[in-house]
């Protein structure tokens, strides 16, 4: 089984980014640039990448306390697909994104590695341009 495992700094803190992550209907607006469309029915998230492409990915877990959110891609390429994504604070005003994925079979890391890759940068960018005006 492979796993890729991504983190990134982001200056907001992590009350904040949190409440973003948290809202799982809303993560076309935390990764815009990679996803263009999203949407909650259920306990299963309908997300559309910018390229086109569409996966269904069913919630495990919220986790209020440790700020993280866990899901599994269903159908599609993966015989086997769990990831997590947390926020991990790092000080007054800033935190860390960490995003976890195992997935099977080990050729499709080829693909979503780059995907959670460009996923971190969208997030510390629209995160940081959201907040960075108010603390002006």
């Amino acid at each position: 089984m492979a796993s890729v495992h991504k983190d990134v700094l982001v200056e907001v803190d992590a009350a904040r980014a949190w409440s973003m992550l948290r809202d799982l209907g809303g993560a076309a607006a935390l990764f815009a640039g990679v996803l263009k469309d999203s949407r909650l029915e259920g306990d299963v998230r309908t997300v559309t990448f910018a390229n086109g492409a569409t996966v269904r990915e069913r919630i495990v877990d919220i986790d209020e306390d440790r700020r993280r959110v866990a899901y599994a891609v269903v159908g599609g390429a993966f015989t086997h697909h769990n990831a997590s994504m947390q926020i991990v604070t790092e000080g007054a005003h800033a935190c860390r994104f960490v995003w976890t994925t195992d997935l099977l079979p080990d050729s499709l890391v080829e693909r979503v590695a780059p995907l959670m890759e460009a996923g971190c940068e969208a997030l510390k960018r629209n995160l940081e341009q959201q907040i960075a005006p108010s603390r002006r």
